[in-house]
């Protein structure tokens, strides 16, 4: 289902559909409580290395993964179904414009 790749994440999901997410994508889209905090304090932009890599990936239940990132963040469980949901593929793009 996964295969991780220098440039980012790959997952092909179980009806075919395949996304690509980059790390530096991964990175700023963080669901931990800490960076949406971060992300909604003025003044305190959110940088995230261009250079950023996975430290290690590990499987969370069944129902996502957590990446430890190179900058030492490590507390972002992304579950496949907010994966899934921020896919940024031409046929997902004008879905997710539509949702509100």
């Amino acid at each position: 289902m996964e295969r991780v790749g220098a440039s980012g994440l790959r997952i092909v999901w179980a009806d075919g559909h395949e996304s690509l997410y980059a790390w530096r994508d991964l990175r700023a889209l963080c669901p931990c409580a800490a960076c949406r905090e971060a992300e909604s304090a003025p003044g305190l932009p959110m940088g995230v290395p261009s250079d950023i890599q996975p430290a290690s990936i590990e499987p969370v239940g069944n129902y996502g993964i957590n990446i430890r990132f190179s900058d030492g963040h490590t507390t972002g469980i992304f579950s496949f179904d907010f994966l899934r949901r921020h896919c940024r593929c031409e046929a997902c793009l004008p879905t997710q414009s539509t949702e509100g």
